[in-house]
């Protein structure tokens, strides 16, 4: 998705939405053009919102990794609106949920400063990595939606996580097919997000 180029008045420009995710964002093991980013975008363009979508996922990212990009990405893009997709790797790899709080709490806050809102997308841990760590890991994007008052996708693989069959062979990223699903969970809170003023 290439960002557009601003013609005409500031005003009149096209808002940017920066989405900085992971392999869940980024289109991991799928053909280009068909996750959830791109279908957004696909769909702010037939209902003619004025928006472009910078989708800056990485694949593997960290909280701590999102962190070290952001500044970096908000210079360039100056966006009206960035989606924070991440922690799901922290969780896989078992790190500190303190430690993710921390770099989400610091991403928002660098993207306020910068004069950009905030979206933050939930995740869930799957059942194995022990019910306290889970708990306590999907607990953290309500307690920080709540504390920076921005608003937030509880669990993007709603609908999609208890399927296998909407999943690639690692049975970690979805299919295609799944990524409808998916963009119909975040779609609802993008578009507000992306209208407010």
């Amino acid at each position: 998705m290439a960002l557009a180029t601003a013609s005409g008045s500031a005003y009149s420009a096209p808002k940017t939405v920066l989405v900085l995710g992971d392999s869940l964002s980024a289109e991991y093991g799928l053909a280009r053009g068909t996750g959830w980013v791109a279908l957004a975008d696909e769909k702010l363009r037939s209902q003619k919102i004025e928006a472009t979508i910078v989708n800056a996922s990485v694949s593997g990212e960290t909280t701590s990794g999102g962190r070290s990009r952001l500044p970096a990405l908000l210079e360039k893009y100056k966006p009206a609106l960035v989606v924070i997709e991440l922690g799901a790797n922290d969780g896989l790899r078992g790190l500190p949920v303190a430690a993710a709080e921390a770099n989400l709490l610091a991403m928002s806050s660098a993207a306020r400063k910068a004069d950009a809102r905030v979206l933050l997308i939930g995740m869930r841990m799957p059942p194995n990595y022990g019910r306290d760590y889970a708990e306590r890991f999907y607990a953290m994007y309500g307690t920080l939606a709540k504390q920076i008052q921005a608003p937030l996708v509880p669990f993007m693989l709603e609908g999609v996580a208890d399927k296998p069959e909407l999943f690639q062979p690692d049975r970690l990223h979805p299919l295609a097919s799944a990524h409808p699903v998916i963009l119909a969970n975040i779609w609802p809170t993008l578009q507000k997000s992306i209208r407010a003023k």
